[in-house]
């Protein structure tokens, strides 16, 4: 990433695309709690992260850590659908950060229970990821090693992970 900021309006459209990902309930479980670069919570935010990850975000223009409500605001019943739902709002967020030309990449490399602590996350949330937004910098701005890594990752076929009528007993060849 470039390290330019990002302003307040691209950071809201960003959060105004995860707003509107569906919900059971229309719950709205996720919260997104960020630090833009420049600031003194962006330290405290890159201090969570495993030393690979705090390396590569170092020029990211933006780090986030999203949670997510176990329980439904309304009853407190459990809300068993709360991490698909948040993960959603995060597709969104990034999605509309793609399309403004940012990279969004997502990390679970970070101490979650740090977090949990830090930035006062209540109980009822659960501490789900951290992701990085920031301008895509040129390829030969990272280290040999994270230039290497710059390719296309290798996806399953469809047949490992979609099963009709129920889930295999075997693997899939």
């Amino acid at each position: 990433m470039t390290g330019e900021p990002i302003d307040d309006e691209t950071l809201f459209s960003l959060l105004e695309a995860a707003r509107w990902a569906p919900s059971s309930y229309n719950a709205q479980p996720w919260r997104f709690i960020y630090a833009k670069r420049d600031t003194e919570s962006f330290a405290h935010f890159a201090d969570l992260l495993i030393e690979f990850n705090r390396n590569w975000t170092a020029k990211a223009s933006l780090l986030g850590v999203i949670v997510a409500r176990k329980t439904f605001e309304h009853n407190n019943k459990p809300a068993h659908t709360y991490a698909f739902d948040a993960g959603a709002a995060w597709e969104n967020l990034a999605l509309e950060a793609c399309s403004r030309g940012l990279v969004a990449h997502g990390m679970e490399g970070f101490d979650y229970e740090k977090a949990k602590k830090s930035l006062h996350i209540p109980d009822e949330y659960v501490v789900l990821a951290m992701f990085a937004v920031g301008k895509k910098a040129a390829k030969e701005t990272l280290s040999a090693e994270l230039q290497q890594k710059e390719t296309p990752s290798s996806r399953k076929k469809i047949g490992e992970f979609a099963f009709e009528g129920k889930f295999p007993n075997k693997k899939v060849e």
